[in-house]
């Protein structure tokens, strides 16, 4: 936290939320200019609460990227993502409700009867994949439909993989931010530790290469870092729950984990600018995505 207490700045959170797979890391990692968020095609990538941090002179808007809000809990996995989702609501400046271009789902119907209970928290709808329409005059009679919906505060169609509008969006949220001084160092631009955000790049690599192959029920844990003169030793354990995903992902003769560990620890280096050993290995832990005390151990007990 900086010690600057100018009175012309403004600092405040700003929660993204939305149904699986609409876009919202996607959205974060490019207002902030970094990835922050891990992305894929796979619904509900996004499992914990992160933060980015975006500071220009005038304003730092703190993004929630929040895992996508859905109705199944029939896993403890799934109520810890759903209940990291909601608690984001709470104590914030704005909300970013994201929505496909041109489509209403009952998902999205079931996102917006949650924030019909935040009575007192400007909600912003986020039109995203705009760019994606090749008839951009259904664009407006459906803005006014999604008008109809809801009480929002703005309107504002984005494409979040093109950035297109993004500046305008950027600008729509650090009007709701209170006056105030940073929260952060503007070098700063996410709270959550490298270990996380490594553990995390593992876990992107893992959901791209087998995204149709595997569940959800993949997890990684960093269980070593160690900072050498010349490079940083990192050791991870990716977490399966049978045999027969742990062999699926070791791949034939180790070739998908040694994929996974290329592309993963080019991505760690960029992340931290300096040269990186990485070693992966698969283990079996038999239900632990319906494990409660092993999700705290994971770091998915957003109660603090």
């Amino acid at each position: 936290m900086t010690d600057s207490a100018a009175v012309d700045t403004r600092c405040g959170v700003v929660a993204i939320v939305g149904r699986p797979n609409v876009g919202k890391s996607t959205l974060m990692n490019h207002l902030i200019g970094q990835k922050i968020s891990i992305t894929s095609r796979k619904p509900q990538t996004t499992r914990h609460r992160i933060h980015g941090i975006l500071s220009r002179d005038e304003y730092q808007i703190v993004l929630a990227d929040t895992p996508g809000i859905h109705r199944g809990e029939d896993r403890a996995l799934n109520r810890a993502m759903n209940q990291a989702a909601v608690r984001a609501l709470e104590d914030v400046d704005a909300i970013c409700f994201m929505v496909d271009a041109l489509k209403w789902t009952e998902a999205d119907e079931h996102v917006l009867k949650l924030l019909r209970r935040v009575t007192t928290t400007p909600v912003v709808l986020v039109v995203n994949k705009v760019d994606s329409l090749e008839d951009k005059e259904r664009l407006l009679p459906h803005l006014a439909f999604l008008g109809q919906q809801f009480d929002f505060a703005e309107v504002v169609p984005v494409s979040a993989l093109g950035g297109h509008n993004l500046t305008a969006l950027e600008g729509v949220l650090a009007k709701f931010l209170p006056p105030g001084p940073f929260w952060f160092d503007e070098e700063q631009i996410t709270d959550r530790s490298l270990r996380f955000m490594a553990a995390e790049i593992v876990r992107e690599k893992v959901v791209r290469q087998l995204g149709q192959e595997l569940p959800h029920q993949v997890a990684v844990e960093v269980e070593l870092w160690e900072d050498g003169p010349r490079h940083t030793t990192i050791s991870a354990a990716i977490l399966v729950e049978r045999r027969g995903q742990k062999k699926i992902l070791i791949g034939v003769g180790g070739d998908r984990i040694k994929r996974i560990g290329t592309e993963a620890r080019h991505d760690i280096e960029q992340l931290i600018d300096r040269k990186v050993m990485l070693n992966l290995w698969v283990k079996i832990r038999s239900g632990w995505s319906d494990d409660e005390r092993a999700l705290r151990s994971l770091g998915y007990d957003e109660r603090d």
